[in-house]
């Protein structure tokens, strides 16, 4: 049901009470709460898109409203409280607690690292042992495709120094085709999408195959743990019936994304469904939401490898499975 006949609804069944006793029992408010995702709307949002549209966020007491930052603006928002809610990755979480930043990740929702390498077929190479050598387009020195790129080298035992590391910024799809680099640091939901769709196809060496990390999640802060759990638990619920939504029915997900998404009406149809349906593979679980405690060390082993941690935090206070639904702890 869409989002304003809810509202609509449930002021009428208000007026309705009202006129026919005068003395109706009181509806319960409807909490307005802020969630922000990461730079700009985009068809891998659309778990949010759905919650929003079919009033999921509603049914918990909640009115959601969306904005868009850059990740690590984000999570230091929520980290002094300026913000309850954002969408995460889980690299992040544990270098802001590194600072003290109070953060906590509280829903797991991409359940593997989408990074990945690709490189030509053409090249023929049979695993990430023989990049050895080779030129790696990535789009720089930080974030996830760094990180991804460094726990992908290690966990496939290629010394880095062996690669000529090159920052080329988010131009993979061009600086692959065109033979600028032999392969290029990307993700798997989406630029080998690209790259096949301009008949240039690629093998994708996946993170995820060799090394679970936690990704993209819900966070909020200690303080809203501690004082609101309530909205807490809404807020993972709202989002998971998104997420199931979704998964249960991409076609009428996609339908739904066109609405909140500028320009997706007017993209290549096929690439941008495509692109969600390879996102969903990465969102099914037995257990939604939920974080693996072996995900987060190995993310904790790579940033101290990378020298981004000092030393090792306590993990069991960065995340916490407490507020899904139906999860034996």
């Amino acid at each position: 049901m869409n989002k304003r006949i809810m509202l609509l609804c449930i002021v009428t069944l208000m007026l309705a009470g009202c006129g026919s006793s005068g003395t109706a029992e009181p509806t319960e408010d409807i909490q307005h709460v802020k969630l922000t995702m990461g730079y700009r709307p985009d068809v891998q949002f659309t778990p949010m898109y759905v919650m929003d549209a079919m009033g999921f966020d509603l049914e918990q007491g909640l009115e959601v409203e969306f904005q868009h930052l850059p990740e690590t603006e984000a999570v230091q928002l929520v980290g002094v409280g300026e913000l309850p809610f954002a969408i995460v990755s889980g690299e992040q979480i544990l270098l802001a607690r590194a600072q003290g930043l109070p953060v906590v990740y509280v829903m797991a929702w991409w359940q593997d690292y989408p990074v990945a390498i690709a490189a030509p077929k053409a090249l023929g190479l049979n695993g990430p042992a023989d990049l050895a050598g080779h030129r790696i387009g990535i789009p720089g020195l930080f974030g996830a495709s760094y990180i991804g790129y460094e726990a992908l080298m290690k966990a496939a035992g290629v010394p880095t120094e062996t690669i000529q590391l090159d920052s080329i910024g988010y131009t993979q799809v061009e600086a692959l085709s065109q033979g600028l680099e032999d392969a290029v640091v990307i993700y798997a939901t989406n630029e080998p999408i690209q790259l096949e769709k301009l008949g240039f196809p690629v093998d994708v060496f996946r993170v995820a195959d060799y090394v679970h990390l936690t990704s993209n999640g819900l966070i909020t802060n200690e303080r809203m743990i501690r004082e609101e759990p309530e909205t807490v638990r809404k807020m993972v619920a709202a989002f998971l019936s998104g997420l199931q939504s979704t998964i249960d029915d991409p076609d009428q997900a996609y339908a739904i994304a066109l609405d909140y998404v500028d320009g997706l009406r007017e993209a290549d149809q096929a690439v941008q469904q495509e692109i969600l349906r390879t996102s969903i593979e990465f969102w099914t679980a037995e257990k939604p939401g939920y974080s693996e405690p072996s995900a987060w060390a190995n993310m904790q082993n790579v940033l101290l490898d990378m020298g981004l941690l000092d030393q090792p935090l306590d993990l069991a206070s960065a995340f916490s499975n407490d507020f899904l639904p139906g999860i034996d702890r």
